[in-house]
């Protein structure tokens, strides 16, 4: 269960999970991500493999913290004058 200031701490993801009517957990696996951001496993996969999201060594199928997918989102920002340069 999230902790009182917890909508201080992960604004953006208590926003896209409300959104998305889904609750937030203490650790998230790719398919729970997948979930989330409505994209593939295979997109999470893809955004390990390229670095985009971070996963960490968690016991059992947990990969990531909430605190690593408010990150992602804050760094999701797509940046002006970047068009057509990848």
């Amino acid at each position: 269960m999230p902790e009182p200031n917890s909508e201080r701490q992960l604004p953006l993801l208590m926003a896209l999970a409300a959104r998305r009517g889904l609750a937030i957990f203490p650790i998230y696996s790719n398919r729970d991500v997948a979930e989330l951001f409505n994209v593939s496993v295979r997109t999470i996969q893809d955004w390990i493999t390229d670095n985009k999201i971070l996963p960490r060594n968690l016991p059992g199928r947990g990969r990531f913290l909430p605190e690593d997918l408010e990150a992602f989102l804050r760094n999701s920002n797509k940046k002006t004058g970047t068009v057509g340069t990848e």
